[in-house]
């Protein structure tokens, strides 16, 4: 998993509320245990006029233009801005992959469904929850500023816009070591390693009969 500290990110505006993880990536996607490759079918549904299926070539499949990942002054948004209820739905683990592979790093909304939540941060994604009042002003000033971005920075835990407005979020002290440090729950475990092997060879000696 990446190291997470600092952005300086251009902004996505998704004006959309109880986005569901079926919407950000449909069923027939699932298929699939790799964390990667999603990226191209992220909102597929949204995103595409015609059906999308895994191993598609998304090149040459139409575009809605009127979606906003479409538009030219949203390429290449590290900052995905929503509404309320974001990533509700089934747990699938394989929408934080599609938001990541697409190449989103925080998102922000007045609210989040807890098991999506928690699988951002298993997945090197800043999920921030800021008031309705500051979400709405960052909208506001996003739609009507073209490469409108936002300055994140996790180790102060504050958020940044160009204008110098700024304001804080909340985060545990061990989801904020893990994202800084890009630890995931393998790399937590595999800290450890030394401790691991070492009871498992003291384990071996004294019940060498589980090992026949």
């Amino acid at each position: 998993m990446k190291a997470f500290r600092q952005i300086d990110g251009l902004v996505c505006p998704l004006d959309r509320a109880n986005v569901d993880t079926d919407a950000i990536i449909p069923k027939q996607f699932l298929k699939s245990i790799q964390r990667s490759g999603f990226g191209p079918y992220l909102f597929d549904e949204w995103r595409y006029t015609n059906y999308g299926e895994p191993g598609m070539d998304c090149s040459t499949r139409p575009l809605n233009a009127d979606f906003v990942l479409n538009q030219p002054r949203y390429r290449n948004a590290q900052v995905l801005l929503a509404r309320d209820n974001f990533g509700c739905g089934s747990s699938r683990e394989h929408a934080p992959w599609a938001i990541e592979d697409y190449g989103f790093q925080v998102i922000i909304a007045p609210s989040f469904a807890d098991i999506f939540f928690g699988n951002c941060y298993k997945n090197g994604i800043l999920p921030i929850v800021a008031s309705p009042e500051t979400v709405e002003r960052l909208f506001a000033e996003c739609t009507a500023t073209e490469g409108y971005r936002l300055k994140v920075d996790l180790e102060t835990q504050t958020v940044t816009t160009p204008n110098g407005f700024s304001f804080g979020f909340d985060i545990t002290p061990h989801r904020k070591h893990c994202l800084i440090n890009g630890l995931d729950e393998i790399g937590l475990t595999l800290q450890h390693a030394s401790e691991i092997t070492a009871f498992e060879q003291r384990h071996r000696a004294a019940q060498p009969w589980l090992f026949n």
